[in-house]
Formats: structure tokens, sequence, C-alpha cells
């Protein structure tokens, strides 16, 4: 370890060595590199995750966190993404709470926070994985290798990639379960402490701590139960001393003596890897349990390569994976917020120029266990060794070797392995400094890295500020993402631009002729524009492609019934609500449609499971109150009405449409108050002030009437109905004016 320091030496400063001084810098670069984001929206994921999320809302009781998963549906459910994160979402919820709704910037501060907290924390992880354990005779930990250590956390805290961890607030997540697991790995090394004497030492207590963080880790992301791995590979090659080249050697001389083989000579190791695979299958069975059913169902869209025929063609692709991983934490400036969809094509032969890069992996991995593995450097084969462990283990989950992940690649699953990379970064660092004269051009590469690592980390969390630069900066990475124009297409739909929305969801089907999302929005778009043919043609297509799709049948159903085809559209409704039993916008839909065929019992039905369903649909409740008006059953109408407000108290339209029920009843004085509180909520509306005449009118209040009729007419000149009513009132006025003379 002293040799690996001493390389170092031109490199970092022995003035911020200090535990103090190294934290200070450590924490202050980190934070600075993602501080731009503070104030960022809530992009991309975050969306399902918080704000449609029902379970950080007080209404929700808490003990749903945990039957629920990470989006807020029931993990029992088939359509459930079975991300089981309760501690996670308990942490959104008390965001939700402190900041009194959902304002970003206190979700994003925590975030940032975290991120520096464990960079803090990383190096005192280094300087274990560094340094070894040793303590001073006071007890006190030393570091034995500060500046590797503190180079490692340097570069683990400026890495670009971390960005969407810490920007994305739904990368919480990960940086949760980076902190658990870091604590776990510490606290296990803490069960051990070098004594004088030949055996080692250890406290159960810490053990078990460890794997009760462990634990905890996995509550906040899957990828957190891997640090029992981690901790049994540190126990085996670093307590017990276990040399594997050492062991193949004595088992190829059939050496039957196995007294130096040192992790065997080591007591309590059994002990401790039986605690360890104990702790871990009672974890994954109690998630298992929980989860209730099998495993999420993830499309091809999500995963093709595990959707491949070929095993052949699973494993390439898989490996191809890895690669861009690898090469993602190497050169860190091609970043994107999804990888699927086309973004990185299927290869399907040998043949592929890309399965270069398969070679360069493996032979640099092959390289690297190599040297750790015959090296007669322990240093060296330690550090190899424990890097390597940090980089691969945290990642298996996300390798699809176990199972089928919903991804190709993902950025937010490298936080943890990127430990491992800034790890053997920093001993290749220490070799090249060591191997080579000139100094100062090594000290220049690493002080470049890092000012390029962080000015790279300013501007993407720059980028993560706002979905539109989010999406945009996507298109130069991933051009062939059909999902990337989607996401821009409904973007620009939200802010009312049709027309380039238009374009970029044409392109994102174009793409992915399977596409069913884009062609329910493309569809939606277009039955608003009235180009209802198209419209009806992609509708009809997307249920085609996924007949259980409800959203697009309902909104073919509303395309049909623009059409005049009122069979078909009663059709489409009945479909989406049978793959979609509650489904209160598809009944509020139904209901017009019965509306319009005066079927009106069967549009009331309609419109009041609607309103079961969805007590808040103000829609439902207005046309249940208006279609019992103009049939003439006033005090149906009115008893609806009062229920619709009793649940909505201040929706203005509910308002009014009472009060016209109240005015016609001869109720004048209520019917007067629901308007004035209808004009108060809302004073723009002409139809609000032109009723509110029409009542004083009756009433016998003219001069009331004639001030409601003109702002009325101010609002709306052209309402003919207004403007003769006005005219009768000045009428009447005029008479009395004459007789009065």
């Amino acid at each position: 370890m002293a040799e690996l320091d001493a390389d170092l030496d031109h490199i970092i400063p022995s003035s911020v060595l200090s535990p103090f001084w190294a934290k200070l810098v450590v924490g202050f670069v980190s934070l600075v590199c993602f501080a731009r984001s503070y104030d960022g929206d809530f992009v991309f994921d975050d969306s399902e995750a918080i704000i449609n999320n029902k379970d950080l809302q007080s209404e929700t009781p808490l003990g749903d966190l945990w039957h629920h998963d990470f989006w807020g549906s029931r993990l029992s459910s088939n359509t459930s993404h079975k991300s089981y994160r309760p501690l996670t979402v308990l942490t959104f919820r008390i965001n939700y709470y402190l900041s009194g709704g959902f304002h970003p910037v206190g979700f994003h501060v925590v975030n940032i926070l975290l991120h520096g907290g464990i960079s803090i924390l990383m190096l005192d992880v280094f300087s274990v994985l560094f340094g070894g354990l040793q303590y001073t005779s006071k007890g006190r930990r030393a570091h034995l290798a500060p500046r590797a250590s503190l180079l490692a956390t340097l570069l683990f805290a400026v890495h670009p990639v971390h960005t969407e961890c810490v920007a994305g607030v739904v990368g919480r997540a990960d940086l949760l379960c980076a902190l658990f697991f870091l604590l776990s790995f510490l606290g296990y090394c803490q069960a051990f402490k070098e004594s004088n004497k030949e055996r080692t030492h250890f406290s159960t207590f810490w053990v078990l701590l460890s794997i009760f963080l462990g634990a905890v880790a996995m509550l906040c992301k899957e990828q957190g139960i891997t640090v029992l791995g981690l901790n049994a590979v540190f126990d085996i090659l670093v307590i017990g001393k276990f040399n594997i080249l050492e062991t193949v050697q004595k088992v190829l001389h059939k050496n039957k003596s196995l007294e130096n083989i040192g992790a065997l000579r080591n007591g309590g190791l059994l002990f401790r890897m039986t605690l360890l695979t104990l702790g871990g299958t009672s974890m994954l069975y109690v998630r298992w349990k929980i989860m209730g059913t099998g495993p999420p169902a993830f499309t091809e869209v999500d995963n093709p390569a595990s959707f491949a025929d070929s095993v052949l063609v699973r494993a390439i692709n898989y490996n191809y994976y890895y690669s861009l991983n690898a090469w993602l934490l190497l050169c860190p400036w091609w970043l994107c917020f999804d990888w699927s969809m086309g973004c990185i094509p299927l290869i399907k032969s040998v043949g592929d120029w890309r399965v270069i890069a398969l070679a360069a992996l493996w032979l640099c991995l092959i390289g690297l266990m190599f040297q750790a593995l015959c090296s007669e450097d322990g240093c060296k084969r330690r550090i190899l060794t424990l890097g390597l462990g940090f980089l691969v283990i945290p990642f298996l989950p996300a390798s699809n070797l176990f199972f089928r992940v919903g991804f190709v690649v993902a950025e937010r699953v490298l936080y943890l392995p990127s430990a491992g990379y800034c790890m053997l970064l920093t001993f290749g660092f220490g070799a090249l400094s060591r191997h080579t004269k000139k100094k100062r051009p090594v000290a220049a590469i690493v002080l470049g890295i890092l000012l390029i690592n962080a000015l790279r980390c300013v501007i993407r969390s720059g980028e993560w500020r706002s979905e539109d630069r989010l999406f945009r900066s996507a298109l130069s990475v991933c051009p062939l993402n059909a999902k990337v124009h989607y996401n821009i297409g409904k973007n620009l739909a939200d802010q009312g631009n049709q027309t380039a929305a238009i374009r970029y969801y044409r392109e994102a089907v174009r793409l992915n002729p399977k596409y069913i999302h884009a062609m329910n929005n493309l569809g939606n778009i277009l039955k608003e524009r009235n180009e209802l043919q198209e419209a009806e043609e992609l509708l009809s297509l997307a249920v085609q492609i996924q007949p259980d799709f409800a959203a697009a049948w309902m909104n073919l159903g509303i395309v049909q019934n623009s059409l005049k085809r009122f069979e078909a559209a009663e059709q489409s409704y009945r479909t989406a609500i049978k793959h979609r039993r509650k489904y209160p916008d598809c009944y509020y839909n139904l209901g017009r449609l019965y509306a319009d065929l005066n079927r009106h019992v069967d549009a009331l039905n309609a419109w009041r499971n609607a309103t079961v369903l969805k007590p808040e649909h103000s829609l439902a409740w207005n046309n249940m109150i208006i279609l019992l008006d103009n049939t003439g059953n006033l005090a149906q109408a009115e008893a609806v009405g009062r229920e619709a407000l009793e649940l909505i108290p201040n929706d203005h339209s509910l308002m009014f449409s009472l009060a016209n029920v109240l005015g016609k009843a001869q109720k004048y004085k209520e019917s007067e108050a629901l308007f004035l509180k209808a004009i108060k909520a809302n004073p723009n509306v002409a139809s609000y002030h032109g009723n509110l005449a029409v009542l004083y009118h009756r009433w016998g209040h003219l001069d009331s009437a004639k001030k409601h009729y003109e702002i009325s007419l101010q609002l709306d000149p052209v309402a003919a109905g207004t403007k003769e009513n006005y005219s009768l009132l000045r009428r009447k006025l005029e008479q009395m004016h004459r007789k009065d003379g």
C-alpha cells in the first residue's frame, strides 16, 4: 500500500490528507458538480413515481407502502413492475409532507446531499479496500493509503454517469441503496480488529448488524442484497488471506495438506459464511413471498435481447450490453435517459463489427483477473481482486444472468459498480506513475479527467432540469430510439404545439411500427384536429397489436362516435371497460354516447358509474345535472347537484349547473348565492353572468338583471340568447319609465 501511495505523491498534495480536509474537499466537489439540478422540475419517471403515486399522500395508510411497488401499484397485481422499495417511497412521502406538496426543490436537494454523504463515506470504504484494517494502540483506525483513497473518492464524486441518480428524483432508490450498502460493508469490516494473536477475532454483533443493513439497502432497491456477496469476498480474500492461485497449485500437485491455506485456517469463517448465506436466503424468500406472483412481465421493446430465440444471440447481446456499460464508465460523454426501442440494435451474427467491443471487454477483464490471481505482489493482488469484486458484484442483478430485466442499458445501475472502476483506475494511475520518469504528465492527465468529468456533471445536471432539454439531449445519442421521439412529442403536445408533436409521434411510429402508445397519442391529436379517418386507422391498429389496450379502445370509441358509427363506438367502450373495469373516463364517454342516442336512463347509469369510481369526476356530475334538468326532473337534478357539491365543494361549474336548477324551481335566494359564488371563483365566464341576469329578470330584480346582462355581453358580444333577453329587459324598463313619467 505504501508503494501505491508513494506513486501518487505528485498528484495529491499532503495538505489535504488529514481526514477532515479530505472529507471537506470530497463533500464540496460532489455538491458543486450536481448543485445545478437543485431547482429542476420533476422529469421522466418522476411523474409516475412521485406526482401520480398516491402512496406519498397522507390519505394513503403507511401500511400500504409495504404492499405496493415503487410506482404505487399493488405488488400482487399482474401488471405490477415488482420493484419493491418501500423505504425509498417513505422518504418521498416525508419530502412531500415537509415541502407541503409536490415542490421539486426539496426532493432534489435531498438527492444532492445524499450523493455528497455517500462520496464522503466512500473515502472510508476506499481506505479499507486499499489499506486494509489497521488499528493504533488506542483502537483508532489508521489509513494506510490516504492518497489512493482520496483520488479514487474524487473520481467517484465527479463521475458523470451518476447524474441520472442525483438529478433524477427516482434515482434516490440507487442513492439510498448505495448508502446502506456502504454502511453494511463498513459494518462488516468493523467486526474485525487485528490483534497480536495469531487468530483473528470478530464480533458477531457487527456481522449481524451488517446483514441487517444489507436488508435495509435491499428495501431501498433490490441491488442492495449484493453487499452480502461483497462482504463474503472481502472476508475470504482479505480477512482469511485466501490465495486462489496457491490453492489451485496445491490441488494440481495433489497436495492434501491444507494447513497453509489462510481462509480455511481462519477460525469462524464457516460460521460467518453461514450467517451471510442464511441472511441472503431469508431476504430473497421474504422478497418472493411479498411479491405475491411471478416476476414482472416485460415486453420485447424493454429488453429485445432477452426475447431472442437463439441462445448465442442472447449471449452476444448481453455481453455487448456489458461492454456498453464499461464504455459509459470509461467515457461518460454520451449519456441518455433511455437506451431502449432501437437505441441499440440487436447483434444477430458474429460478423457484426460490434463484436469487437465484446472481445475488448473480455480481454481487459481476463487480463485484470490474471494479474489479480497470479501476481506475487499481495498489495496488487488485493486491489485488483477487490476492485473487480466491487465492479462486478453490484452489477449482477442488472446482468440478465439470473432473471430478465426491464431495460437494455441503465446508467443508474452503475452508481455502485463505478466505485470498483474508480479503484482500478486509481491503481492504474499509480502503476503508470511508477513506470514513467516524467510525473507531471500523469498528474496533468488525472487533473484533466477530474475537471472534464466535473464539467460534464454540471452540463448534464442542466439537461436534467427540464423534460424538454433532457429529451432533446437524447436525440444526438440515440436518434433511432422511438421512445425519445415519443417523449419529445408528448412534451410538445402538453405545451399545445400539436403540429410539432405530430411530427415526432409519426417518427416514433416509423422507427417502431408496433409502438402502440405513440399510435394512441397521435390518434388523439388527429381526433382533436378532426382528422377522424386516420385517427381511426391508427387506433384500430393499436388495439390489433395489443387487444387489451383499454385507453386505445376508449379513444377509438370517441372517434367512432364522432363518425356517427354508434354501434361500433358502444362496442369499443364496452371492450375498454372489459379490460379495465375501473375506468371512469370510459363510463363518462359511454354516457355521452347514450345521451346522443336519447337513451337517457343508460346515460345516467354510465355517468353514475363514473362518479362511483371517481367521486371528483366533475364532468360526469355536470352531465347528470344538465340531463335531468333538460328532461324536467328538477327534484332529482337538485339532489344530484347537492350530492356533487358535497364531494367537490369548490367546483364553480357544478355551482352554475345547480344554480340553474334552483332558479327553475323558483328557489331564487339559493340560486343567486350559488351564481355569485361561481362568478367569484371564475368572473370571466359570460354564461355565468347571463344566467344570473335571467334569474334576476324572473325574480323581478331588473336593475341587477340589467347589470349582469351588460357584463355578459361585454365578455361575449355575440351571445344571441343574452342579446335577446337584454332587449326584452330594456323594452320593459322603458315601458316602466314611461308609465312613471
